[in-house]
């Protein structure tokens, strides 16, 4: 398995606007748009796991997610997905490794998840800071890790 840390025109880019287009998560799609459309910063990346050419995962590294824009976190690690078949092989924590050494490769002390999970991001070393409203009028957890 590999983690490529993806821009725009990555050999990967077009086939993982199809994998999370036809994903089995209500999020691909929107992620989908956002990469056809090139809404990522400079700074922001989206990293795919594969195995040969198949995409299995994918997950982002973004200055916001679902939080309110006078919230005071940032970066996020977003859009963590892991096809079934792909499960129980440690590709989230793998692309989760990848994104907070990315994010400390440009300067950052602490990376964030917004997630409704019970116990994954705990493993991969997140303390739960608490429970948030969303842009979207629900409330998910909020951890942070200390890079």
């Amino acid at each position: 398995m590999e983690i490529s840390v993806m821009t725009y025109g990555h050999p990967f880019w077009e086939n993982t606007i199809s994998f999370a287009e036809n994903c089995s998560w209500k999020a691909g799609p929107y992620l989908a748009k956002m990469m056809r459309n090139k809404e990522f910063s400079e700074t922001e990346r989206v990293f795919v796991a594969s195995e040969g050419d198949e995409i299995i995962g994918y997950c982002t590294f973004a200055n916001k997610d679902e939080l309110p824009d006078d919230a005071q976190y940032t970066p996020f690690i977003g859009f963590v997905f892991v096809d079934e078949k792909s499960r129980g092989k440690r590709v989230s924590e793998r692309m989760i490794n990848v994104a907070s050494d990315y994010a400390r490769s440009i300067g950052y002390e602490k990376i964030y998840i917004m997630s409704g999970e019970q116990g994954l991001y705990e493993k991969y070393g997140f303390v739960k800071i608490g429970d948030f409203k969303t842009v979207y009028g629900t409330e998910d957890q909020l951890f942070q890790k200390t890079l």
